[in-house]
């Protein structure tokens, strides 16, 4: 395998927690000690129980990482934003909550200006091998939030219990962690905090095709995903 991470990942006490578990984990990666209990407790939920990737950003910078974030979440973010300084992404970002009333996007919009006033970088980039081994590379693992509905190849699911059903389910996300790459296989080395989980039984870890991957995260955007978390320590100088 042309990059692989020494990464090890734990399992998520329930069905919302997969994005706390993935940052713990990474976390830990970089050497930073914290309980997983800490970290769900400390992240904000959403209605349905989840997070948002920008929610475990704010998290990490709170705590002395930089945070880079690459969208692609369309619902939220217009193309002809990026490039953009700083400060003009959060003037956007205002006006599009004046004139937009939905509550997802005023929830999103709310953490993303806190992210922005922590430091956080924002790209808009084209998704595909050159990103993801970039990282990798550097030895730096890519917490992901992605289409748990199409990674897995499951029924879309209903009700509170997450219940399958084809006909009245919805598109679940789901956050994954990127920890190594196989160029002669275009495959990507996933770890997955659901245990157990569809595709790899009772192992965290498996390979998934590069083109299933990036379809997954980029079929994020149904559920205010898409996009791929970058964390850098603060004793580490790296450039994104």
């Amino acid at each position: 395998m042309e990059s692989q991470l020494q990464f090890e990942i734990g399992r998520q006490p329930d069905l919302f927690t997969c994005g706390p578990t993935c940052l713990q984990a990474v976390y830990r990666f970089f050497n930073y000690e914290t309980q997983l209990q800490n970290v769900i407790d400390e992240t904000p939920r959403l209605e349905n129980g989840g997070t948002l990737a920008v929610s475990l950003a704010c998290h990490a910078l709170e705590r002395g990482f930089r945070a880079m974030i690459h969208t692609w979440n369309l619902l939220v973010f217009d193309p002809t934003w990026f490039p953009s300084d700083p400060a003009d992404l959060r003037a956007a970002l205002i006006e599009q909550q004046q004139l937009k009333q939905d509550p997802r996007i005023q929830q999103a919009s709310e953490v993303y200006l806190r992210f922005l006033e922590l430091g956080g970088e924002l790209r808009m980039d084209d998704l595909n091998s050159s990103l993801i081994r970039k990282y990798l590379k550097k030895n730096i693992p890519i917490l992901t939030g992605l289409s748990a509905t199409y990674l897995y190849r499951e029924p879309r699911e209903y009700g509170l219990d997450s219940h399958p059903d084809p006909i009245r389910g919805t598109p679940q996300g789901h956050f994954v962690v990127l920890c190594g790459y196989d160029s002669t296989q275009r495959k990507v080395l996933v770890a997955d905090p659901l245990h157990p989980n569809p595709l790899a039984n009772q192992n965290q870890k498996y390979l998934v095709g590069l083109d299933s991957v990036i379809c997954s995260i980029m079929l994020g955007i149904v559920t205010y995903d898409a996009n791929l978390l970058i964390l850098i320590p603060p004793d580490r100088e790296i450039t994104f």
